[in-house]
């Protein structure tokens, strides 16, 4: 008998089964606090001891960030089999990538060099995909299958609390024992945090789903289907233009004239839209067409960046930012119940995967695109033009499907 089964027999004593009303409560509320914990240490923390991390060693900040950007395509790639084994396995997959991302915080605090510490993050990429939103949203759409939309936002507004605590966390620890020292603290925390939650509160195997060829083949007709693909587009295409006009807001607004405190109010105020937008996304309709969030995202989102790209009085490009980060927040729900809303939940992880996959690539890729786009066409004016030409032509692609 294994450590699992005896959980497992612990847990069914209790009357606490994961799937009784109090069961899912209890993990609901377990998986948004390992949610402000996995985003803050395996994606904030390195954001912010970044220029730390340059600073103490030989390597520039160019390389550190091509290392995190590295580590952000890895966790892309592995998307698609992560996907696939939360369908089966979702206690093993993220106990697992909680010791994996503990392991990788711990190898990045020893690197010696920049190769060593690229490895680091490329692991803590894979440990990313294992733990963070899509894993996250595989388990509470099994777990709640119909009834998961107020999981969703729940889970995606704690996640959104990460870095208001850990970014300063982070940043404290840096300056008080430096940023090798903090990684190691940090990886501590995240064990200590995961590993136990996981295993007590995520389920071993999902009652409902059977791996019969019937569950495959649904999976393999969607994944055949123009609708699949088209709507993989869409999204990429959404998600990726959101990027690139958000995350570069910093450096657009001190091209505007804002001084550098004025602009990271920008930021601030996108972080806050965030949790504006998901909570707003309960009033779409459940029963909707599916393509209709989507698409407002899409027509929304082009004006708020359009509005941001010509917007030169501090309110209106203010005002602006609270629009794009409220779309962006909302594009994080609609994302999650992509496949759902259209397929099911019997294969989620799976189509999940596949669809997450190149989204997230491009999202890595969208703040350095965005700084040689800007390079290129001399201000980061045409650029946010441009993304919200993008980010509409993904809401229309969309339009029915």
């Amino acid at each position: 008998m294994t450590v699992t089964d005896l959980v497992d027999r612990w847990r069914a004593r209790a009357t606490i089964p994961s799937l009784s009303i109090s069961g899912k409560g209890a993990g609901l509320l377990a998986m948004a606090i390992t949610q402000i914990v996995a985003w803050g240490v395996l994606y904030y923390a390195v954001l912010v001891a970044a220029p730390a991390i340059a600073g103490d060693t030989d390597w520039t900040d160019r390389e550190v960030f091509l290392a995190i950007t590295a580590g952000l395509l890895s966790s892309a790639v592995c998307a698609i089999a992560v996907g696939r084994w939360l369908d089966r396995h979702p206690r093993r997959v993220m106990v697992s990538g909680a010791v994996l991302g503990t392991l990788a915080m711990l190898g990045a605090a020893a690197s010696q060099n920049i190769w060593t510490f690229a490895t680091a993050w490329i692991v803590c990429g894979a440990a990313q995909a294992a733990v963070l939103y899509q894993a996250a949203f595989t388990v509470i759409t099994h777990r709640y299958r119909s009834d998961r939309r107020g999981p969703l936002t729940l889970v995606t507004l704690a996640g959104g609390l990460a870095s208001t605590i850990f970014a300063p966390f982070t940043g404290w620890l840096v300056v008080e024992v430096g940023w090798r020292v903090a990684f190691a603290i940090l990886a501590v925390i995240l064990a200590g945090v995961l590993v136990p939650v996981y295993f007590l509160t995520v389920e071993r195997a999902w009652p409902h789903l059977e791996a019969s060829a019937a569950t495959n083949g649904a999976s393999r007709r969607a994944l055949q289907s123009t609708r699949f693909w088209v709507l993989t587009v869409a999204l990429a295409l959404l998600s990726f233009s959101l990027g690139a006009a958000t995350l570069s807001a910093v450096p657009a607004s001190v091209e505007k004239g804002l001084d550098l405190q004025s602009a990271s109010w920008v930021l601030g105020l996108i972080g806050a839209g965030q949790i504006l937008g998901r909570v707003l996304y309960l009033a779409v309709p459940y029963r909707s067409a599916p393509w209709i969030a989507p698409v407002v995202v899409g027509a929304l989102g082009a004006a708020s960046l359009a509005g941001y790209a010509v917007a030169r009085e501090p309110g209106w490009i203010f005002a602006a930012a609270i629009l794009a980060g409220a779309v962006r927040g909302a594009f994080t729900l609609v994302q999650a119940s992509a496949v759902s809303d259209r397929w099911g939940t019997t294969s989620y992880g799976r189509l999940n995967g596949m669809l997450a996959a190149p989204i997230s690539a491009l999202t890595a890729l969208a703040p350095g695109a965005a700084a040689v786009l800007a390079g290129l066409w001399g201000s980061y004016q045409a650029v946010s033009l441009s993304m919200a030409a993008i980010c509409l032509a993904g809401g229309l692609l969309v339009v029915r499907r």
